[in-house]
């Protein structure tokens, strides 16, 4: 994936879309994102992504909705963008959004002046956006870091703790969609749904059975792999039948090798 540049054809075209709406006097909000959000699904796109508007997103918290949502071809998010208004402070939106529950590791809040970046549960850097090395500089750190898998840029436990609270959330919506449209998981989740109820607990509810399902698939490789444990999915009755339910899961869009690669950082740290 090529890095953007001062030069690039895509933010020639966002500050020319930024004049025109001044020339408008589109000063407002819901007017001057437009062209963030045009170089923001150049961007995604050139890394495979897709910047969806107003995605609705569930956190331990309550449900936010940013104002958008970089997801990957396996629709788990890869990073969140949230425009404010040049009348507001940006910094103290950012404290509003985040006292509501918005996610911290990957995240670019912007007024059309200023945009301010948070990675892994810290502020990542403030960026002039009138200056096109630092918008270029601004995507090329969120993308880049998005996408890295190395351990030494990411070896502090509440960074991959933010990152792994946003692969589950992908993980349950997937799992939400496969529950309506996908007949052979609803099979195999019927199955094993009869499993956990003489196995586990007759009162089982779904929801717990959704979650069995995120964890065994963030936590497979740790035991097929630092715990040389290869046979653990085979051995273990219930990790067998999940592996089922994962198998089916993974019959359509998902790809589980692409996803468990977003973990590699996480399983070098430990």
């Amino acid at each position: 994936m090529t890095a953007l540049t001062p030069k690039s054809a895509a933010l020639r075209t966002y500050y020319e879309r930024r004049e025109a709406l001044a020339a408008q006097g589109a000063v407002g909000e819901m007017s001057a994102r437009e062209a963030f959000k045009g170089l923001l699904e150049a961007t995604a796109g050139a890394h495979g992504w897709t910047l969806v508007v107003e995605q609705r997103v569930e956190t331990s918290a309550r449900r936010i909705v940013p104002d958008g949502t970089m997801r990957d071809a396996n629709t788990l998010p890869r990073g969140y963008w949230e425009a404010k208004d040049t009348a507001d402070v940006l910094e103290a939106e950012v404290d509003k959004k985040f006292a509501r529950g918005y996610p911290r590791s990957n995240i670019i809040f912007e007024d059309t002046r200023r945009a301010i970046l948070y990675q892994g549960g810290a502020h990542a850097g403030t960026y002039d956006l009138t200056a096109p090395e630092q918008v270029a500089a601004l995507l090329n750190r969120s993308t880049t870091t998005a996408s890295r898998t190395s351990s030494a840029s990411r070896r502090r436990w509440p960074a991959s703790r933010s990152i792994r609270q946003g692969l589950a959330t992908g993980l349950l919506r997937l799992i939400n969609d496969a529950h309506k449209n996908n007949k052979r998981f609803q099979a195999a989740f019927a199955d094993f749904m009869e499993v956990c109820k003489t196995s586990l607990n007759p009162n089982i509810r779904r929801e717990a059975v959704d979650e069995m399902l995120i964890q065994h698939l963030l936590t497979e490789r740790l035991m097929r792999t630092i715990f040389d444990n290869a046979d653990f999915s085979r051995r273990n009755v219930i990790a067998a039948e999940v592996e089922k339910v994962v198998d089916a899961l993974t019959s359509r869009s998902f790809n589980r090798h692409d996803f468990l690669g977003q973990l590699k950082y996480l399983y070098e740290a430990i």
